[in-house]
């Protein structure tokens, strides 16, 4: 590694928004916000939309898909369509 052309890679605590759930990484993006660790140390928070504490692929929560609603929505908000020219 070339010196002098890298972020700097520091310890971050990432936080699940929708579980709550927190752990402590090392990462390259910084935050403003800060958080008191379980050490007593202060380590900047991000707060991030999904985590495996909150994917459906690591919980194992897989959620059904209403695809004849969804189908059926945009049929009634734009028709069906007439070909013209077929026979």
């Amino acid at each position: 590694m070339r010196k002098g052309i890298h972020p700097p890679y520091h310890p971050v605590v990432f936080r699940d928004a929708s579980t709550g759930d927190e752990f402590l990484t090392r990462s390259t993006a910084t935050s403003p916000v800060t958080i008191t660790w379980t050490d007593g140390r202060t380590y900047p928070l991000i707060t991030v939309d999904v985590t495996s504490a909150s994917h459906p692929f690591w919980t194992g929560e897989h959620r059904v898909m209403d695809t004849a609603g969804q189908v059926e929505k945009f049929q009634r908000r734009y028709g069906t369509r007439v070909r013209r020219g077929a026979s």
